[in-house]
């Protein structure tokens, strides 16, 4: 029996060898990469001490408009909305620290505080005193935190299926841990796995395109980003926003799609509750990432938004 359980266990050991060498995902070389996803209009400037890769395209002295991606992201996923707005606006859109080619934050802070530090130091960088600020998920939170900080240099916020609220079983004010599996990621994360998790976002399927998932893909694997990731989930301590909402000056546009299955529209509701000036646009056919599932729909309220005087 005891020699019966050892070549038991021993198989097992050599089948979970056999497979963590299959699953292991090895970083890919910064070089191919930005040689990949980092040609013009690319630029690398430094703000805050963090390289960052930025794309800061249109008329320097048209109005400016930065656009914050979502967890996981990269600036690419603003292409299609760059390009209608470019004739009109400056377009200034980065990899956050921690994500796509901007990479680690030498501090090694991913707390929500730094971020508005580096976003504002980046507009000190481009000498850009007053934006329009535009968000998407994670990256609607630090759009609305940012105005609620610096009401002086925020014209217009455009905040698409913002993340800010708790969710169920967690709280304000405290850390939440991240499980051991997530964790994992750093060393194992096959694409199929990431197309998995990619697919909620998008109301159609057939909208996620094999091109897209490599260019996720190939993003998380970025010298250091995956363990950048999970110290930003580590270090996550969600604030109540309602005060900070209720301060917002800047006339606001909630953008949601109704088919969003990661932040749904029903969350919509708390922000207009406590937004002082609010409107909400709903997109029936589009789900969680409304600008790259259709960026000609998706602009075209934000645009007669931008456009709007007062």
């Amino acid at each position: 029996m005891k020699r019966i359980l050892t070549y038991a266990l021993l198989t097992l050991a050599v089948v979970l060898i056999g497979l963590g060498v299959w699953l292991y995902t090895p970083d890919k070389s910064r070089n191919d990469l930005e040689a990949k996803y980092a040609g013009a209009p690319s630029l690398f400037v430094e703000a805050a001490g963090v390289r960052l890769h930025i794309r800061d395209t249109g008329p320097k002295a048209a109005p400016a408009l930065v656009l914050l991606h979502g967890f996981g992201m990269s600036l690419h996923t603003w292409e299609g909305w760059a390009k209608l707005l470019e004739p009109d606006f400056r377009v200034v859109r980065l990899d956050l620290p921690g994500f796509g080619l901007t990479g680690i934050d030498p501090t090694g802070d991913y707390t929500d505080a730094r971020m508005l530090t580096v976003i504002a130091a980046l507009m000190d960088k481009l000498n850009i005193r007053r934006a329009s600020i535009a968000g998407n998920s994670m990256g609607g939170r630090f759009a609305w935190a940012f105005a609620a900080k610096y009401p002086a240099r925020v014209d217009k916020l455009i905040l698409i299926s913002p993340d800010g609220f708790a969710s169920l079983g967690l709280a304000y004010g405290k850390r939440a841990s991240v499980p051991s599996v997530v964790k994992l990621m750093q060393y194992a994360l096959p694409k199929s796995m990431l197309k998995s998790s990619l697919a909620p976002a998008y109301a159609e399927r057939t909208r996620l395109s094999e091109d897209v998932v490599t260019r996720y893909h190939d993003l998380m694997l970025v010298p250091g980003v995956r363990g950048a990731i999970i110290a930003r989930m580590e270090q996550l301590v969600l604030e109540d926003p309602v005060p900070l909402l209720k301060s917002i000056k800047a006339p606001t546009l909630l953008v949601w799609g109704a088919k969003d299955a990661m932040i749904p529209l029903s969350h919509a509701a708390d922000y207009q509750q406590v937004l002082p000036d609010n409107a909400l646009v709903t997109f029936p056919n589009l789900g969680h990432v409304p600008h790259e599932e259709d960026p000609a729909q998706s602009l075209a309220p934000v645009r007669a938004f931008l456009d709007k005087n007062g």
